[in-house]
Order: structure tokens, then sequence, then C-alpha cells
């Protein structure tokens, strides 16, 4: 058995999303065009849904049987040296309405602002499909229709802009693993797949690439270890085995394998860009917002020590009749919330009169990175038009005073609760 092309660790891991294209209908897959770098601990998980027959009648105390009412996809996102592209992909589809528009020669600008009601009668956002390798050609699985639930942005200070995005999926998932059933006799010597070729350019892949062999012992049905040592590269392939048996008694074989690799398996080029760091966010606070701007305000600078916004679009997948699979085919919002926090030094009592006050305020917060073309930089700006403030909470940090200000994000009458906008190179996010 050949392990050198096949190995579990986790930096191999590769994720790649449909960030451009949205999905057209829940639980119809779309095309990957964006692998990223997240971290490599986080994973896309299958989590099953298991139900046993315990307060049956069966006439036995404990459970007989095991049934499968299908699962669903749930997982973690971090972008630890953030960069333009992720703002826009997570945010994108955590808000739910992207409006692109050319930006000088190469580049574009995306303004995303939250999708008002319901996207469709099956999705509140638009949802997009993700595929994962595990390992290096351990499986790669693909899962169609997730959604952004929840989004955390820090701008934490000595550090870089950082995105932490909680993703559901319906549970509809693909994988390019494939165990086959095969009647051959104890004593063969090599075992013909039914139709497929295994992946792998060179015999040692190939090898690597047939992951067990095994066989059910004719007298006592149990399922035993079958040694292999090459795979040839036809197709159908075929696997040379050492003989479990001496008799040519037919009995079942299983052989456990990764197939040629089809259209859905192949990865897209990573984008390019510069990380965004803490340092190069401005934070104005107060003022009006024109709608393209924001007049007026107090700029706030040394005094931060971190910058967050959360949003929790509350979702819930659901299986409801006319589903025709073991996953959900309904995600929707149960209500949007959001909170914005500032983390500074407690130099002045503004905040503390603000809350007393229950007054109102524009936040803007703009990051800017080195240009992509002349004149045009790499942008993330994220406005607030109508905030509060809703605790402010001092105490000693570092031997100095420090105040953590929470807002409560509203929505303003003419400009809504939230806008973003990122400018980039990149054509589109979450289209049709």
């Amino acid at each position: 058995m050949v392990w050198s092309t096949r190995n579990i660790y986790a930096a191999h891991n590769l994720l790649a999303v449909s960030a451009q294209r949205r999905e057209a209908a829940i639980n119809t897959a779309q095309t990957m065009d964006t692998t990223l770098l997240v971290k490599a601990e986080n994973i896309l998980r299958y989590l099953p849904v298991r139900e046993n027959n315990a307060f049956e009648a069966k006439g036995v105390e404990e459970s007989d049987r095991i049934d499968d009412r299908g699962g669903l996809v749930k997982g973690v996102l971090e972008f630890d040296r953030a960069q333009p592209q992720h703002f826009a992909f997570v945010l994108g589809y955590g808000l739910g309405e992207v409006n692109t528009v050319t930006a000088g020669a190469t580049g574009f600008r995306h303004t995303i602002r939250p999708q008002p009601g319901d996207l469709d009668a099956a999705r509140s956002l638009p949802s997009f499909t993700a595929m994962q390798r595990l390992g290096q050609q351990v499986m790669t699985r693909r899962s169609i229709s997730c959604c952004i639930d929840q989004v955390r942005v820090r701008f934490p200070k000595d550090g870089w802009a950082r995105i932490n995005t909680g993703v559901q999926g319906t549970g509809l998932v693909e994988t390019n693993t494939r165990q086959e059933s095969l009647s051959a006799p104890h004593n063969a010597s090599s075992l013909t797949l039914a139709a497929a070729a295994v992946t792998g350019t060179t015999a040692q892949e190939r090898l690597a690439n047939v992951q067990a062999v095994m066989v059910q012992n004719p007298v006592t049905l149990a399922w035993e270890d079958v040694a292999y040592a090459a795979v040839s590269d036809g197709t159908p392939a075929v696997i040379t085995i050492t003989p479990p048996g001496a008799t040519a008694t037919m009995v079942t074989y299983r052989v456990y394998y990764l197939p040629a690799e089809g259209d859905w398996t192949n990865f897209p080029d990573r984008v390019s860009e510069p990380p965004l760091r803490a340092a190069q966010l401005a934070v104005n606070v107060g003022g009006r917002w024109t709608g393209s701007g924001i007049a007026g305000g107090h700029l706030l600078a040394a005094q931060l020590r971190e910058v967050s916004w959360t949003l929790n679009n509350n979702l819930l997948l659901e299986s409801t009749p006319g589903c025709a699979g073991l996953y959900a085919n309904r995600a929707v919002r149960r209500g949007r919330t959001q909170k914005l926090e500032f983390d500074r030094d407690f130099r002045d009592f503004l905040m503390q009169q603000h809350l007393s006050d229950n007054d109102h305020l524009v936040v803007h917060l703009q990051a800017i990175g080195p240009d992509f073309e002349t004149g045009l930089p790499y942008l993330v700006e994220i406005v607030f038009p109508r905030v509060s403030v809703v605790a402010a909470a001092t105490r000693a940090a570092d031997g100095r005073l420090a105040e953590k200000v929470e807002f409560a994000v509203l929505a303003d009458d003419t400009w809504g609760s939230v806008a973003v906008t990122v400018q980039n190179q990149v054509s589109g996010y979450a289209g049709e």
C-alpha cells in the first residue's frame, strides 16, 4: 500500500467557491470560480441527522435500527489576513444585494447592501456552491447551496483585517469517492472495475487512490482486507491483488477508490490581492451621510484599539414537503441583526454623552490599500448611516483607562442600515 501521494496534512486542504455567480435556485450547483485562502482547520462539515427506534415497541430493550434523515453542512471560514475580495465575497452573500460598475481600465467597484425581503420563495439570500479537498487526495466534497449566516469583521491594533464567517448549507453534498462491489473468484489475482478509471497520472498515484480492497470470506462472511500492488491506467481500471483464497468460489469484493475526476473537481485559480492592515483603516464618527460620502464628523485614530462589526442573519434551514431529497430545500432569515463595537482609550466622555443623549450618529470605515491602477486603490468602505450608543463600559487595560463602546446598528429611512463598497479587479460577486 502506497501513501506518499496521499497524506493527511491539513495544509494540503483546498477550498473553492462560486464567488462571482450565485446559484440559479436552491440545490442547483454552480461552477466554482475562485479558490480561497482560509485557515487550514476550516472545514465545511457534513452533519448527518440519524434517529434510532429507542421508543418503539420492538421486542428488545435497546435500539436495533438507525434511520437516515439526511443532514446539513456547517462550518466556519476564517480570513486572518483579509483581502478586499474576501469582504466582497462574504458580504455579497451575507447581505445579498450587489451592484457593480467599472473603475478605470481594469477595476470594478462593488456596492453591497442588505437584500430587501427574500430573494425567492426558497431563499432569503443568494446561495453559493463550495468545494473542499481534504488532505492530499483523501477526499474532495462539493457542498451545494451554502449560505452566509454570520459575519464578524475585525480591525485589531497591530494586526491585519480579519473576517470570521459562519456558513450553513442545505446538506446536498457530493464526493469524489466511490465504493464498488464486484463478484470474482476467491483466488482471483486481479479485479476489473465496472466502468471507471482510477484517478492519477502515475502508477504510484493510482495505487494511492485505491484506498482499500476487501473481500467477504465465504465461510465466516466477515469482510477481510486484501493486499493490492498495482492499478492500470485503463478504463475500466484493473487492480492487481494478492489472491485472498485458494479456491475459485465466487465471492464479493469491495473496492474503495477515487475515480477519474470530473469537471466539478477542478480547482480554479486564486485571486491575488494584498491583505488589508488595521493601520489602513480610517474611522469617522458623527457628521452626515450624503449617499456618496460623509460630511463632517470626528476622526478617531491613535485612541482606537479595535473596531469590530458583527452581522447575524439568523438563518433557518428546513426540509419541507416536496423536497424529494435528504437535505433542506428552504433557507430563510429570521431577522437580520447587527452590532458595531469600538475598543478605545477613555480619553474623553463623548461616547458617554452620546449614550446619555440617546442620539444618532454616522460611522464611516474606510480601508485603503495600494493602487492596482494609477489613482485606483484596493478599497473597502463600510458605512453605517444611523447608529446609537447602547453601552460604553470603562475599564483598566495595560495600566490605562479604556472604553468598550457598543453601537446598535439601525435602519435609516433613506440609506438603510449598512452599505459596503469594495474596489478591486474582480468583475462581480453573487451575480446572476
